[in-house]
């Protein structure tokens, strides 16, 4: 998730990096320490600059974009109606790239701000955001001031959050300007949910903001109903209608012509304790197949430099994509530690082990290695996509594996015979398919917004 907010730690040490202010209802239940909130908050104004250093310093944060985190653009508004469409991160950035493209097409004279809150995802909307009438710029930090300049600057005619955190001073700077405002692919978890339900009135005050709530299943639509926003609808998940992730074709053929007819599992998107289950099943998969490759993608490609000790220490043989390797003959893993090259990893392996369901992170989107047709195997922490998951499964679209142990058996058996894997692949991508129109959803649902701010 984004990080706007950054508030100073407790005692005499300073800053904490990584700190939230948080839609904490513990703070906010009486509706009278909004105002305090805001106060508090203008306080911690100089704390919020040394944490944005130190969180620059680790790479988490752009310092040539850094004007944007404090609510002072660089750029000019464009003319016309605008729309401000906030995704969290990487994946739902992603998740909107669809309904950029359906908003733009209504309108001629529309521009499109994303906001994001990470450095990654920043990369990949420049990449994949249809400039010029969409644009990104980086989320302000939860400060009164930051909050206040950037609406200031920007004056959004309709606001589109794609989150599951809720900021308090831009909330209410969104709710107190009158913008019409609409919470888009929304999830709430069950522990969420019973969470806000301890502190109603905050929760009915601060979600007063949103018109309505699109919902990615029933029940967290009438979660979300519980909670106050009475026009909560299950709309559909937004990340199926996303198109398949792009190639460069010059270099999916390079990789393939130097892989060859070589057998080739991705382990994709893993996190910290992953790697260790990677190399563990590589090495026993090599016993069986000794020609057999692993396409090994770290989530966060700053973890490049740790997983190419943690090969080197294993005595794999690799080369490293963000150095400029590549997969030669002897090698049993090619490091792909790059950005935005997700639709090659999974081009090139039939068979796709899901990161972050084999620690409690929650998982990965399984629809985008399903429209590529590689087949899908996840551990039991998928939490994130579980009603997709549950669906996929459900069509013999997905393997799950109870444990890490659990994963060369399933590769192998996988790889060894085309026909079940093709099965459970095309079953996945049946499901997706079947579910893409959730973006016409989505857009049938924001009619009413779009006409009171004037759009289409």
């Amino acid at each position: 998730m984004g990080n706007p907010g950054i508030v100073p730690g407790r005692g005499g040490g300073g800053a904490r990096p990584r700190a939230r202010v948080r839609a904490d209802a513990r703070n906010l239940e009486h509706p009278m320490l909004e105002s305090l909130y805001r106060g508090l908050t203008r306080l911690a104004g100089p704390a919020v600059h040394r944490v944005l250093d130190r969180r620059a310093v680790r790479g988490k944060e752009d310092p040539d974009r850094r004007h944007e985190r404090l609510g002072q653009p660089k750029i000019p508004r464009p003319a016309g109606r605008l729309v401000w469409l906030h995704a969290a991160s990487v994946g739902e950035s992603l998740a909107v790239l669809p309904l950029v493209q359906h908003l733009l097409s209504t309108d001629a004279g529309l521009s499109i701000l994303v906001t994001t809150g990470t450095v990654t995802s920043a990369d990949l909307m420049a990449r994949r955001l249809p400039g010029p009438r969409a644009f990104h710029q980086y989320v302000p930090v939860d400060l009164s001031a930051a909050v206040d300049g950037f609406l200031a600057h920007w004056r959004p005619d309709l606001v589109l959050w794609v989150e599951s955190e809720f900021w308090p001073n831009l909330l209410s700077a969104i709710r107190r300007a009158g913008i019409p405002c609409a919470l888009v692919n929304a999830r709430l978890s069950e522990k969420s949910f019973r969470n806000w339900r301890r502190f109603p009135r905050t929760a009915r005050r601060l979600l007063s903001v949103f018109g309505m709530a699109l919902a990615q299943t029933a029940l967290e639509a009438d979660r979300l109903r519980a909670l106050g926003i009475g026009d909560s609808r299950a709309i559909g998940n937004l990340k199926y209608s996303a198109d398949p992730l792009p190639v460069e074709e010059g270099a999916l053929a390079d990789v393939r012509a130097r892989i060859g007819t070589r057998p080739v599992w991705t382990f994709a998107s893993t996190h910290a304790g992953e790697e260790a289950m990677a190399i563990a099943a590589q090495r026993e998969l090599r016993r069986t197949r000794p020609d057999a490759m692993l396409l090994l993608v770290p989530r966060h490609p700053d973890r490049g430099q740790a997983v190419a000790e943690m090969l080197s220490v294993a005595g794999l043989s690799f080369a490293r994509r963000s150095s400029g390797g590549q997969p030669g003959a002897g090698d049993d893993v090619y490091l792909m530690d790059t950005l935005g090259e997700m639709g090659l990893v999974f081009r090139l392996a039939p068979v796709t082990v899901m990161g972050g369901s084999f620690v409690p992170v929650g998982g990965h989107n399984p629809i985008e290695p399903a429209l590529l047709d590689s087949a899908v195997i996840h551990g039991p922490h998928m939490f994130n996509f579980a009603e997709v998951a549950a669906e996929m499964q459900a069509a013999g679209g997905l393997l799950p594996v109870p444990g890490p142990e659990g994963i060369a058996a399933a590769v192998d058996r996988l790889l060894s015979d085309p026909v079940p894997r093709r099965t459970q692949a095309e079953a996945a991508r049946a499901v997706a398919l079947r579910n893409a129109k959730a973006v016409d959803r989505v857009m049938l649902a924001l009619g009413p917004l779009l006409s009171r701010a004037g759009i289409g």
